[in-house]
């Protein structure tokens, strides 16, 4: 996860359009010719594009985008502790 990364998806990305993308990386990692290493890469990127989403979420529940920002990587962190 990468804090500057989601923030830039967010930015220049509706939710409609990430979420279109994860399916479709998600899909891609069904088939059998994926390897370990492509298998790695697509995962850390659906962990951006899903904190886009979130963030994407969060501000239009009146966040503002730093405060969403700043809440999605506690929330991360946090799951990572437990």
């Amino acid at each position: 996860m990468k804090l500057p990364v989601i923030r830039h998806l967010q930015r220049n990305n509706d939710s409609e359009k990430l979420q279109h993308t994860i399916d479709v990386l998600e899909s891609f990692t069904e088939h059998r010719s994926v390897s370990e290493e492509e298998m790695d890469v697509i995962g850390e990127l659906v962990t951006n594009l899903c904190g886009a989403v979130e963030v994407h979420k969060m501000i239009e529940d009146g966040a503002s985008e730093m405060d969403a920002a700043n809440n999605f990587a506690k929330k991360v962190i946090g799951s990572i502790d437990r």
